[in-house]
Order: C-alpha cells, then structure tokens, then sequence
C-alpha cells in the first residue's frame, strides 16, 4: 500500500539533539519520483507572479490576516482536543478548496483520526483507514480530466506558503496525487533566517520567524490558514506518539462546521 508522508527537505528539519533529518508528511508514497509537465503559459504566469511578490512591497498576502475576505471561505474543525479555525483560499487553490468543503459538509472527515503526529512539525489527518494509505477526492472515478486516479494535482501559488498554522494537503512524490489528507504547518521554531529575500517576500520571512516549514514550499498545496486555535494545534501536536508518529491517544476530528461557504464556477 502506498501511504503519504510529507518528506522535508534536506537540511530544514532536524531531531532535537540529533543531527539526522526529521521526515515529515506525505501520502501514498511512491518507490519512485514522477514529475508533470505544464502548460508554457502556466508556468510564464506563475513566474511573473513570483517576480511580482518580490518587487511590490505593497503586495498582502491572505495568510497574514485574520480577516475573511469576500472571496475566501471559513471552517471550523471540532476535534476531541478543542476546536481549530480556518480560512481557505479558493483563489489561489480552487482544487484543493472545493474538494476540502465538499468532503466535508458530506461529513467525510466526521470521527477520523490524526493518524500522523510529529511535534515541531505538523499535524496531519484525513485519512478514513488511519494509517496514511487511503482517502479519495471528491473527483475520484467522476472526472478524469481533474483526477488522473491517484489524486488531483498540486497547486502552488507565490502568495501562500508554510507558514506556521498553514493547512496543506499531504500527497506522495506523485503530484498528482492529492486526496484526503491534510496537515497544520505546527512548528513554532524561528526558520527565517535560512530563507533570501531573493527567494522569499520580506513579509513572508517575517512571518516564518513565528515557525513553519518552509522546506515544504513548492511541493506542496497550501490551502488555507488557521486564524484560531493554534493553541489546539499545539495540544495535539505534544501528544505522546508511537514509533510511526501515531498518537497513542486516539484524536479525532469530531466534526467540521462550514462558518462560512463559497460557490464555485461550474
């Protein structure tokens, strides 16, 4: 079975007192690397984009507010440790927005465990056989042209990143294989300082001097932000674990309420 662990970068996450790389998140992992190819046009947009968020100071980034903006969405995860907020951000990761509200106002997420748990990293659920194998879209077996049948693909936008209290999707090398499982970015270390202002925004080294995982960005769908309850996240995140990151004490989403909804173009 394949099984999603984001894995860090060399280099970013190391174990306390121990010069080996702490691995993190990711699902379905394959033996193998894949790559995907896109569009000259795509690829031309998002390079100009990067261009810009690094020239224009006046640029905001939608993480570093609280505030919901008109063209984002709200949920409310309820899990047996308290309650985690977020805003999500269908602008810049339509696929991974759309596929997270619809799971879960049909209650896909209701009563699944955070099956992976690592302190001064993240959180990651999602997952309906607990163990980082399994999950689905909400495209799977419908829309081929979304999901190729491993999952939909990786969205990366120059405006979020790994930032301390983002939620992303996990997947395998594949990347196009995005399903079901998320994680909260949990680490609360100060990572700015490996980070150039040639590479990265100055308010975004800013706000990783409050944590994050910035070895992940590019690789990985950032969807969303928490906006309250990092108190939760870092609860869950302290949580006595097994070998495998598993929390010996099952933790389970509850339920996600939708404060606040957005409708997509059909």
């Amino acid at each position: 079975m394949k099984k999603l662990l984001i894995l860090a970068l060399a280099g970013i996450l190391f174990l306390t007192g121990c010069g080996s790389i702490k691995k993190a998140i990711r699902g379905n992992e394959t033996s193998g690397s894949s790559t995907t190819t896109s569009s000259s046009n795509t690829t031309d947009k998002l390079a100009e984009e990067r261009k810009k968020v690094l020239t224009d100071k006046n640029i905001s980034f939608p993480q570093l507010s609280d505030k919901v903006a008109d063209n984002e969405a709200q949920v409310k995860i309820i899990t047996t440790e308290g309650a985690i907020t977020l805003k999500l951000f269908p602008k810049y990761a339509p696929l991974a927005v759309e596929n997270f509200l619809t799971h879960a106002k049909e209650g896909y997420y209701n009563g699944l465990i955070f099956h992976r748990v690592i302190k001064d990293f993240m959180i990651q659920t999602g997952d309906p056989l607990g163990n980082g194998t399994g999950g689905e879209s909400i495209w799977k077996g419908k829309n081929e042209k979304i999901d190729s049948g491993s999952g939909f693909k990786t969205e990366i936008s120059p405006y979020l990143y790994n930032i301390r209290g983002a939620l992303s999707m996990a997947r395998s090398s594949d990347p196009n294989s995005n399903g079901s499982q998320f994680f909260i970015n949990q680490n609360n270390k100060d990572n700015s300082s490996r980070l150039s202002s040639e590479a990265y925004p100055e308010k975004i080294i800013e706000a990783y001097k409050k944590g994050g995982n910035p070895s992940l960005d590019g690789d990985y769908t950032v969807f969303g932000q928490v906006t309250s309850g990092m108190e939760v996240v870092d609860k869950i995140a302290t949580t006595e674990t097994s070998e495998n990151d598993k929390p010996k004490k099952e933790i389970k989403i509850e339920k996600i309420e939708i404060i606040k909804d957005y409708t997509f173009k059909k």
